[in-house]
C-alpha cells in the first residue's frame, strides 16, 4: 500500500535511510511529500484554489494555497488582486506568483526593483574607492562570469524568471536611471543581466534580446582583455547588420557598449594596436581593425546623448582624430623607444640627449575637446606608468588638469591611476615627482570634487611611508577636510593623521638617538639620493 500510494519515486528508495541516520520521522517525511503529491494530482489546480483560498490565513493551510497558486501558470486576477492587498500574504508568496503580480503592476515591481539597483550601484562605488590599491587586483579583475554571480544580478535573473515583460521593465528602469544620473555603472548591469540570462540558457529572453549576440560576442573580449582579429570581424558583422528601420537597437548597443568594462577592453586593445602599428611602419587609418574599435567607443561613448536624443544613428568620426591624435601617440612610442636606446650606447657614442619634456599644445587641445581622443589619451597615460616610465609620465601629466568632461578625475581613471603609481612608489621621495602629481594635478581638482580628495588620501595611506616628511606636511594641511567635506573625506583624513603620528619619534627618542629608533627607516631626502 505504502509503494503505491506514498508517491516515492524509485530514486527515493535509497534516500529514505539517509533521512533515518538524521532522526527525521517517516510520518513527516510523507505528510510533506503526500501534501505535494496531492496539490500536483490536483486535475483542477483552480477548484482547489477556490475552495482553500478563503482558508488562507491559517498557518497550517497556507502552504497548501501558496504551493497551488506557485504551481498555476495563469493565477485568477481576482486572487492576485487579494494577494497583492495584503502584506503579508504578499510577502508569503513564491516569485512565481509575484512575477504574475508585476508584470501588470510596473510601480510595485520598481518598488521591488530599486533597493537592489541601489545596492548594485554602491557595491560598485565601494570597489573603487576600495583601500586595497594594488595593480594586480583592481576594478577590472574579475572575470564576467564571477561579476555576475553577485547577489543583486542573480535576485533580478531570478526575479525575472523567463519573463520577456518583466525583463523589458527591468531594461527600462536602467535606460531611464543612465538618463537621470549618467553613471555608467547601469550599462554594466545592463549586459551582466543579459549574459546571466544567457548562462541559464532562457532562450524565452534571450532570442528576443536583438542585443544576445553582440553581448555574448563582446563578453568574451572582455574576458581576455582584448578584441582579437575574428571576434572584431564579428562585431563588425553585428554592426554592419542593422537593418533601415531597426535602428533603434543602436540605443541599446551604445548602452552595452558603454559598459566601463567593454571601454577597458577596447582602450586596452586600441593602444595594444598602436604599439604594433609603430612596429609595423603603419599609419592608424591603415588598419581596419583599429578604426573598428574607434567605432565601437565611439558608439559606447555616444550612449548619454543617442538616447536622451532619440536619433538612433552612429556618431561621426572626426578624421583628425585618426590622422592627427594617433599618430601623435606613437610619436610618444617612438620617443620613449628612441631615448632608451640612447641610454643604453656606450658612453662615448651617447649624444647629451635629454628626455623630451614639453607635449604638443594640440595633445592637450584633443584631450580637451575630444572624447575618444581623451579616452585613448587617458588609457596611454596608464599604460605608461604600469610600465614604470617616469619620464613620460610626468611630461604628460599636465594634460590631464583640464580634459573634456573632467574624464582625468573619474572614478575610473582615478582608481586605476592610483593602482599603478603603487609601481612608481619610490619616486614619491623626491620633491619634483610629488610637486608635479599632487600639486599639479590631484590638488588643483580636490577642492571642487570630493572624489579626487578621497583618492588622493586613500592613495596617501598607502604610500605616506615613502613621502618624504617635509611634503607629507604641506601635503596634510592641503588636504585638510573643510565644513563641506562629507563624512568619508573626514574619516580617511583621520585615519592618515593617526597614521602620521604613529610615524612620529616622541621627543625623547629623537633627543638619544636621532635616527635609529624610528618606527620605519628614514626616507632618503631628494638631496641624499
Amino acid at each position: 500500500w505504502q509503494t503505491e500510494n506514498g508517491g516515492l519515486l524509485p530514486s527515493l528508495q535509497s534516500a529514505l535511510p539517509f533521512l533515518d541516520l538524521h532522526g527525521t520521522p517517516r510520518l513527516e517525511f510523507h505528510q510533506s511529500v503526500l501534501l505535494l503529491v496531492h496539490v500536483f494530482r490536483y486535475k483542477k489546480l483552480e477548484d482547489l484554489l477556490e475552495k482553500s483560498f478563503s482558508l488562507v490565513k491559517m498557518p497550517s493551510i497556507q502552504p497548501v494555497v501558496m504551493c497551488v497558486m506557485k504551481h498555476l501558470p495563469k493565477v485568477p486576477e481576482k486572487k492576485l488582486k487579494l494577494v497583492m492587498a495584503d502584506k503579508d500574504l504578499y510577502k508569503a508568496c513564491a516569485v512565481e506568483v509575484k512575477r504574475q503580480i508585476w508584470q501588470d503592476n510596473q510601480a510595485l515591481f520598481g518598488d521591488e526593483v530599486s533597493p537592489l539597483l541601489k545596492q548594485y550601484i554602491l557595491e560598485k562605488e565601494n570597489i573603487l574607492f576600495s583601500s586595497d590599491i594594488s595593480v594586480l587586483h583592481n576594478f577590472f579583475s574579475p572575470s564576467p562570469k564571477t561579476r555576475r554571480q553577485g547577489e543583486v544580478v542573480q535576485k533580478l535573473t531570478q526575479m525575472i524568471g523567463k519573463n520577456v515583460k518583466l525583463y523589458d521593465m527591468v531594461l527600462q528602469f536602467l535606460r531611464t536611471l543612465f538618463l537621470r544620473t549618467r553613471n555608467v555603472h547601469y550599462c554594466t548591469l545592463r549586459a551582466e543581466l543579459l549574459m546571466s540570462l544567457h548562462d541559464l540558457e532562457i532562450n524565452e529572453i534571450c532570442s528576443v534580446d536583438p542585443c544576445h549576440k553582440f553581448t555574448w560576442c563582446l563578453d568574451a573580449c572582455i574576458r581576455e582583455k582584448f578584441v582579437d582579429n575574428k571576434r572584431a570581424r564579428e562585431l563588425q558583422g553585428f554592426l554592419d547588420g542593422v537593418k533601415k528601420g531597426q535602428e533603434q537597437v543602436l540605443g541599446d548597443l551604445s548602452m552595452i557598449l558603454c559598459d566601463p568594462f567593454a571601454i577597458n577592453t577596447l582602450a586596452l586593445s586600441t593602444i595594444r594596436h598602436l604599439q604594433d602599428l609603430v612596429g609595423q611602419d603603419t599609419l592608424p587609418r591603415e588598419s581596419p581593425d583599429l578604426l573598428l574599435l574607434l567605432r565601437m567607443l565611439s558608439l559606447g561613448q555616444g550612449a548619454w546623448d543617442m538616447i536622451d536624443s532619440q536619433v538612433f544613428k552612429e556618431p561621426k568620426m572626426e578624421a583628425e582624430l585618426i590622422t592627427k591624435f594617433l599618430p601623435m601617440l606613437m610619436s610618444f612610442v617612438v620617443d620613449d623607444h628612441t631615448f632608451n636606446v640612447d641610454q643604453k650606447l656606450p658612453s662615448e657614442e651617447k649624444g647629451p640627449i635629454p628626455y623630451p619634456s614639453t607635449i604638443p599644445e594640440v595633445f592637450t587641445k584633443f584631450l580637451q575637446e575630444n572624447r575618444i581622443a581623451c579616452e585613448i589619451g587617458l588609457y596611454y597615460i596608464l599604460h605608461i606608468t604600469k610600465q614604470r616610465n617616469k619620464n613620460a609620465f610626468l611630461r604628460l601629466l599636465p594634460a590631464l588638469v583640464e580634459t573634456f568632461s573632467d574624464l582625468a578625475f573619474s572614478d575610473v581613471f582615478l582608481h586605476l591611476l592610483t593602482g599603478n603609481l603603487t609601481l612608481l612608489g619610490d619616486e614619491f621621495a623626491l620633491e619634483e615627482f610629488c610637486t608635479s602629481l599632487f600639486d599639479g594635478f590631484f590638488l588643483t581638482a580636490c577642492s571642487r570634487k570630493e572624489n579626487v580628495h578621497r583618492h588622493v588620501l586613500r592613495l596617501l595611506l598607502h604610500l605616506h611611508h615613502k613621502v618624504a616628511p617635509a611634503k607629507l606636511e604641506s601635503l596634510q594641511k592641503a588636504l585638510e577636510p573643510t565644513k563641506q567635506s562629507g563624512e568619508t573625506v573626514k574619516e580617511l583624513y583621520n585615519q592618515l593623521t593617526e597614521k602620521l603620528e604613529l610615524r612620529k619619534p616622541s621627543p625623547a627618542e629623537a633627543t638619544e638617538t636621532p635616527s635609529m629608533e624610528l618606527p620605519l627607516p628614514a626616507v632618503p631626502t631628494p638631496a641624499s639620493r
